[in-house]
């Protein structure tokens, strides 16, 4: 990997614009098939949205600077890259504090696979309709993912070869009516709906009855992937996966070059030229094709079209990062390294998050913000480096990035993130914030606007914009391989290989897989 310098060549078979972690994987499958590659990225370092970092001084922690978990990436592609890293699964999936009748309580939901104990839904509850409703449920989105998650390392299939092997009724909840109407017709208690509405607002921004279902399709990816939907923890840090990524592609034979901002793409169907500046110069090279690992949004631009501010994305998402010298009590009474062990949902009762949501869209910062804690430490003692605590990261939903505008939102989304926190607690959170070197709170704020300025990610939306449902509609046309592989661009030597392809979003490596297999497909 070189930084600011000239590629060893002046033409590729394929160029690779942006270095996160689908253009790393891309060109790793591309050069071990014996494709020239080049990849370039605009930053000092690859990895792009997911990467670690110390971000207190003196403790050595790592904390994720954007990404937290991994769930969509495939066990057959760690396996096939022969990627040196683990992604270890967490004790618990989620907990779910509570008050009732002035009693403190929570929910525990078992990892994928457990199975859900009854016996917290009925302490909530007082009977047993809601677990049952529950099990049902989640069996079902299980049956639902397991047939669709094989197919995310294949060409698209269409609508009607999937839907005609998933229970039309079960298709029809998920598919074609807003989640918030099965919601609110499977489940009757509060906690319980909100629990399951929280899978469908992660880094989206939209009410649980949008007719555009955009929150259904984050409900169904949320439980995509390996057909569990099972989130785990990076060991060594979301770093560890990228830097495991770049070590595959160099080794395979692929040119990396950072401190590469690509400024404009000109392309037709038969190859393109890519130009940069590498800091003191500009710099081109000519490909057969160009695989875009950076928002759709941007790539217009990069081929000479104006900003269009109409089409913009607007990322949703905000990250507090804390480092802790220990974990909190909590009011619950459960053990904190239970509790913490897989995500705590905070304010997320159903009504809370329709409540946030009607805020949010009036413009209006949620007096009661929703939002969830990831406890890496707890899974990965070494990403510690040492300290004496652990990391906390908490995820705060509903706040779009038009909320930010106004420069006082960030200091009161931490105030709403810690408000959040201390009402489950049985001490204030501050008393177990770690102090670093040089005297400051170990808490770290990342808003939308800080994902733009940083990544380049256009509204600072961590999946380049909404999903979109893994499979081609039946009416799509599927001629090219860049097509079949959901990948393709109006011009046929540009594809598209990140977030922004059919089968993008989250840290899963499908969108650049999917891109390599297209161009191999079309040689």
């Amino acid at each position: 990997m070189s930084h600011g310098s000239a590629p060893g060549r002046s033409s590729y078979d394929v160029v690779v614009v942006g270095g996160g972690h689908n253009g790393l994987t891309a060109a790793a499958y591309l050069a071990r098939a014996g494709v020239s590659t080049l990849v370039l990225e605009r930053l000092p370092a690859t990895g792009g949205a997911a990467v670690s970092g110390q971000a207190f001084p003196g403790t050595g922690a790592l904390l994720p600077r954007y990404a937290s978990l991994v769930s969509l990436m495939p066990e057959a592609l760690v396996k096939e890259l022969d990627l040196d890293v683990e992604l270890r699964p967490r004790a618990a999936a989620s907990y779910t504090p509570y008050v009732r009748d002035g009693r403190a309580g929570g929910l525990l939901v078992a990892r994928p696979g457990a199975g859900a104990s009854a016996e917290p839904f009925r302490e909530l509850t007082g009977g047993d309709v809601e677990h049952a409703a529950w099990q049902q449920l989640y069996t079902e989105v299980g049956e639902l993912a397991r047939v669709v998650a094989p197919t995310l390392l294949d060409p698209l299939p269409t609508e009607s070869t999937l839907s005609a092997q998933v229970d039309a009724d079960l298709w029809r909840e998920l598919v074609r009516e807003p989640i918030g109407h099965t919601i609110e017709r499977r489940f009757s208690d509060d906690t319980v709906r909100g629990l399951v509405a929280t899978d469908a607002l992660a880094g989206t921004f939209a009410d649980l009855d949008d007719p555009s279902l955009a929150q259904n399709r984050t409900f169904l990816y949320h439980h995509l992937g390996n057909g569990t939907g099972e989130w785990k923890v990076p060991v060594g840090g979301m770093g560890a996966l990228t830097d495991a990524l770049l070590r595959a592609a160099v080794d395979a034979g692929a040119e990396v070059v950072t401190g590469a901002g690509v400024s404009s793409i000109h392309a037709g169907n038969d190859g393109a030229e890519v130009t940069w500046h590498d800091g003191s110069e500009s710099r081109t090279v000519a490909c057969g094709k160009v695989l875009a690992n950076v928002a759709p949004w941007v790539l217009r631009i990069l081929l000479g079209d104006e900003p269009d501010d109409e089409t913009k994305p607007a990322g949703a998402q905000v990250m507090v990062n804390l480092l802790l010298d220990r974990l909190p009590a909590l009011r619950s009474g459960l053990d904190p390294e239970v509790a913490f062990a897989g995500t705590l949902h905070l304010n997320s009762g159903y009504a809370q998050l329709r409540t946030a949501y009607a805020d949010a869209a009036a413009g209006r910062f949620p007096t009661v913000l929703p939002g969830e804690l990831h406890c890496p430490s707890l899974t990965d003692p070494s990403v510690l480096g040492g300290h004496a605590g652990h990391t906390m990261t908490y995820v705060g939903l509903h706040t779009p990035a038009s909320l930010f505008d106004d420069p006082a939102a960030r200091d009161l989304v931490v105030t709403r993130a810690l408000e959040s926190i201390n009402a489950v607690v049985a001490e204030p959170i501050e008393r177990c914030l770690s102090i670093d070197a040089e005297g400051s709170r170990c808490l770290a704020t990342t808003v939308p606007q800080d994902i733009e300025r940083d990544l380049a990610m256009p509204g600072g939306h961590m999946f380049h914009g909404d999903l979109e449902w893994p499979w081609a509609s039946n009416r799509a046309r599927l001629d090219t391989p860049a097509q079949q592989w959901g990948v393709a661009t109006d011009v046929a030597s540009v594809l598209l290989c990140g977030s922004g392809a059919r089968r993008g979003g989250a840290v899963s490596g499908i969108g650049g897989h999917n891109a390599a297999q297209a161009v191999l497909a079309d040689r």
